[in-house]
């Protein structure tokens, strides 16, 4: 699949699943359980980062996520990295696309996705965020692992 097209497909699955969140909670403002002690549906408002670090800094936000899609896709077009650094990268992207065009309609990120784990209620996310993490993480693991290294930081 092309590479924007694939970025373009992961920001509109994101994008949609935010407008739907956003349309339920106007009619019921409570969670959803969908695995009892597990896994909720929980509308919410994030005007910050992950954990809600840097509360309110919309514009930083925007700006730094346009700066990191350009920087990643500089490196795509120059480097041609391999399949799973590139798809790592993308991953990446597409996130950081979703939340940003949060941050420029509403002002705030939607989450959504709610889950205990061992009792602990970590902090509710959307699928952007899915997308970030799990890019980075496969990106460390490109590196680390399969020993791709990633083309800036060779000599």
């Amino acid at each position: 699949m092309n590479s924007v097209l694939f970025v373009l497909l992961l920001v509109l699955i994101d994008q949609i699943s935010k407008i739907a969140m956003k349309v339920i909670s106007s009619v019921n403002s409570e969670s959803f359980t969908i695995i009892k002690n597990f896994f909720y549906i929980t509308y919410a408002e994030n005007t910050g980062a992950a954990f809600s670090i840097l509360k309110g800094q919309r514009w930083f936000f925007v700006v730094m996520a346009l700066v990191v899609c350009g920087i990643i896709t500089f490196y795509i077009i120059k480097y041609k990295p391999k399949p799973l650094e590139k798809f790592s990268l993308q991953l990446i992207v597409a996130g950081a696309i979703g939340n940003a065009i949060d941050r420029l309609v509403y002002g705030y990120v939607i989450d959504f996705l709610d889950f205990y784990i061992f009792g602990y209620d970590f902090p509710v996310f959307n699928i952007a965020d899915c997308c970030i993490t799990i890019g980075a993480v496969l990106l460390i693991l490109s590196e680390l692992i399969f020993g791709e290294k990633i083309k800036l930081w060779k000599k």
